[in-house]
């Protein structure tokens, strides 16, 4: 006598599978493969130098990441943004490199746009990461692309105000975007 599984207990096991897929991706598959690493496990397991290392090959056979071009920094920085006006502050980062972040105000919000620009490109295409109105944060983010990448901040107050940005990772300071 053949042994029938239930509508219900398939929907059961098929959902179990995902969630387990998706705790694979976000765990192991991500940092590993991409340097994508939401939770943290993946640097504490040691899977984002896996990443590091299978960086894909440049035209010219070698890594987009050379070592001694680029290396890593930490810094503070202040950037003034005028009265009724915006500000971009940039770096440049290789492809899939990491930079962590905080950045904070006196207590004024700020509108904000953390995004980024390819190298070269001329289309006036960018990637946004982070959008919203506030007067701090702090994160992570890892490039999809080499190119510029940072913030635009603008404010809509009738006084200038500092933001204090303090930066990791692995970049060349731009500045300030005229």
């Amino acid at each position: 006598m053949p042994h029938t599984v239930s509508s219900k207990t398939l929907i059961k096991a098929t959902c179990a599978a995902l969630v387990v897929a998706i705790v694979a991706l976000i765990m192991f598959i991500l940092p590993a493969e991409y340097n994508i690493d939401m939770t943290g496990a993946g640097e504490s397991l040691g899977l984002t130098t896996l990443a590091q290392t299978n960086e894909p090959p440049s035209a010219d056979g070698e890594t987009l990441i050379k070592s001694g071009e680029i290396s890593d920094n930490e810094q503070t920085i202040a950037v003034v943004v005028p009265s009724g006006r915006g500000v971009e502050y940039k770096f440049f980062m290789p492809q899939y490199a990491k930079m962590t972040y905080e950045w904070q105000t006196q207590g004024e919000a700020l509108y904000f746009d953390l995004h980024g620009e390819p190298e070269g490109d001329t289309s006036g295409y960018f990637e946004s990461y982070a959008i919203t109105t506030a007067a701090k944060m702090e994160g992570s983010f890892t490039t999809p692309f080499a190119g510029s990448h940072g913030w635009y901040w603008r404010n809509n107050t009738d006084k200038e105000i500092t933001v204090t940005l303090t930066v990791a990772g692995n970049y060349e300071v731009i500045g300030l975007k005229k």
